[in-house]
Order: structure tokens, then sequence, then C-alpha cells
């Protein structure tokens, strides 16, 4: 089965359209954007090849038809957080149910990463940030969240025949709107109002787009900059983030907590973009795009509208004080007068107990699994799964 390098646009023509193919009987798949597909392995648009590379293939039958495609990838900033195992990426997998062309795939990932040294792969992840194309759908086959890939369930026999062990576990967990809070949430909404007068919960103003980077950034930074995998973000780069969501926002959606004018709290949300974008198709052309703004005013009239739980974090000198709860009675109260009715929230870890013990206190339950596993090329090195975050 000829393996070939992804060099010409017929190559990513091909790259692209062998989802549609084998998803054509699944209702439940949404297709990502061809163009948000494109950006991870452009290396004009893709900051990550500063310090790294990337390559793809596409794998074909003997008649010439497409059956296969995967790419691997070297980041240098995240290969060497073990510095006793770098470790290489592979994602954006697609397979026939065959487990020899599976294999082919991986063994080209393989065999490209341990030429640039690397020890180990982890896949499928992404070239880029863990928000998106990160993980394999293992269950809760329903639709993806946008920036989620819809896997095939045999895809999970073909990971694990080959070799890979689950790395770690990602959650997406559910909750109805209007399904009430425990009664401690709003005990520790009161608490803040009587006692803590330096303190404010609200929504942003997207008129502001500036505060908003700068709130979001220093939150995410003391909030998530410490964990395993996540590194701190420039505020050049919040400013971005901010300026990519404009068209898409809704300030209700997005949640601080204030102390003494200082962000120690954040709850950032989105309305769930796939609901849109199920309407439109791959192509983001100027039709499209014509369409989906059309879609999006239909959505926002709807009152069963869904949205999407992107991140949520506490400064660590407030965990554990009741900010996150009192942060979520308001934030709740906000989201029901603007006609959401569900949430789902995206990437919990399975070694983050804490936040997953969070999302159980609100009455969210697990959703849909997503699995990130590693593969050692040293076969008999002892696996180890991803520390637990104390």
């Amino acid at each position: 089965m000829p393996l070939l390098e992804v060099s010409s646009r017929q190559q990513v023509r091909h790259f692209l359209d062998l989802p549609a193919r084998l998803y054509h009987d699944q209702p439940q798949w949404i297709s990502p954007l061809d163009h948000e597909i494109e950006t991870v392995f452009d290396p004009r648009r893709n900051p990550n090849f500063a310090h790294g590379e990337a390559i793809r293939w596409v794998l074909t039958a003997p008649d010439g038809t497409v059956i296969g495609r995967v790419a691997a990838f070297v980041n240098q900033a995240t290969a060497f957080t073990d510095a006793t195992l770098p470790v290489g990426g592979m994602g954006f997998f697609e397979c026939i149910n065959d487990q020899a062309a599976a294999t082919e795939l991986f063994e080209a990932c393989r065999a490209w990463l341990a030429e640039r040294g690397m020890q180990a792969m982890d896949g499928p992840i992404n070239f880029g940030e863990r928000d998106r194309f990160w993980g394999l759908l293992t269950a809760g086959f329903t639709e993806p969240n946008y920036g989620m890939f819809y896997h095939l369930p045999y895809y999970q026999q073909l990971f694990e025949n080959y070799g890979f062990q689950t790395y770690f576990k990602q959650y997406t967990c559910y909750r109805e709107v209007a399904a009430p809070l425990h009664d401690t949430f709003h005990r520790a909404a009161e608490r803040y109002a009587l006692e803590h007068p330096e303190f404010r919960f609200t929504y942003a103003d997207k008129r502001n787009p500036e505060k908003l980077a700068r709130d979001f950034h220093h939150v995410y930074n003391l909030a998530w900059a410490n964990h395993s995998g996540v590194s701190a973000m420039p505020l050049d780069k919040a400013r971005e983030l901010v300026r990519q969501m404009k068209p898409v926002l809704d300030e209700r959606l997005l949640w601080f907590a204030y102390a003494h004018d200082e962000p120690v709290a954040f709850f950032v949300s989105l309305p769930e973009l796939n609901q849109l974008f199920k309407h439109v198709g791959r192509n983001f052309n100027l039709w499209n795009k014509l369409r989906f703004l059309w879609e999006k005013r239909r959505y926002e009239q709807r009152p069963d509208k869904k949205l999407f739980g992107v991140i949520f974090g506490v400064v660590p000198a407030w965990q554990g004080k009741g900010v996150e709860s009192a942060l979520m009675v308001h934030a709740r109260a906000e989201f029901m007068r603007a006609g959401y009715t569900d949430i789902e929230m995206n990437w919990i870890g399975d070694f983050n107990p804490r936040m997953l013990a969070v999302t159980r206190s609100i009455g969210a339950r697990i959703y849909k699994t997503h699995t990130t596993y590693r593969y050692l090329f040293d076969r008999t090195r002892p696996f180890e799964r991803s520390p637990i975050i104390r």
C-alpha cells in the first residue's frame, strides 16, 4: 500500500477529503473546517513551526484510492518535558477498518520521530494547543463540539492493537443549565456578597477587548501555566485569542471574579459553534461565511441554545475558598436569562481530580471520553500514565 508524503495540492485535497468518505453514513459527524486543518500545517500561520516541524502522509490502496491519513510532529518546546523520555506527536489519523493499513501509518510516524531523537509518541494530538484536535473519541459517540474530532468506534482497537497505551483520558461533561445547584453554592455566593465587599462577579464587556485579554491572561497564567504540558501565555497571544473569538462570542458567557479589581477566577464559554457549522460545511468561502452569519442570527433567537465551556480556573491564592461556587451561581443565572439550556464542558483530564470534583459538584456528568495514547519505542520500558495534579 503506497504511503505518500503530502506535498502537492492534490494530496492536500486527498488528505482533507478522506473523512467525508469514511463518515458519510455517520449522522453524528460534523466536519472540522478545511482551513482550520490547513492552518496546523502552514508554517506562516502556525507559530509552533518556529521550534518544531511536521509531516503528513496519505495511504493509498493499489488502485489509488486513499484509505488512510496521518501526521507526525516534533515540538522542541514540549518534547523534553521529561528529560529521560523525549516525546513527539502524531495525529489527524483517519483510516479504513484495516489493522495492516493503520499499522503502516503508525510505523511511518514512529520511524520519522525516532530519526529526530524521540523515544515515544503521543496521539492522536495536535501540532498546537491542547484545546482542539486532541484525543481519540472512545466513548459518547454523539455530535462533537467545535474543535474536537468525532471518530469511528473501531479506531480504538486500531490504536491499542498496535501497542498504544492510555496516557490520560479527557472528559466532556454535560449538565442542564436550569438544573439546580447545591445549597452550598448559594451560601458561598451569599457569603461573598455579605462578607467580601471587595469582590465582584461579572461578565466581560466585549467593547473593551484589551481588558478582556489582560484579565484572561492574568488568570490563565496563574491558574494553568504551572500544569504539566501547559505553557505560560504571552499577552499578545491572549489578545489574538480575543480577536479570533470576537465574531462569535457572547459576552454573557465570559465570567470573571475580581478581588480589589484583580481578576482571580474565570469561567469562559462560547456558543457551541458546531451547532452552526453543521449547517454550513467544510469550506468557509464567501457564500458559506454569509450562510454562517444567517445561521448565527437564527441561533441567537432560539430559546434552547447550547453553550460550550472552554476553560475554568481560579488563581492559587483563592482556590478552595468558594470563589468558584459563587462565580457559578452568578454565571448560571445569566446563562438562563440569555436562553442557554445546555452546557458541555470540554477537556477535563483524568489527571486533574480537583477539576473533576468541581464538575461533579455542579451536577455535571461525563458525557464523552477522548483518550490520549502514548507509544513507547522501547517496548521493554515500564509505562507510566500522566502524573496526577495535586
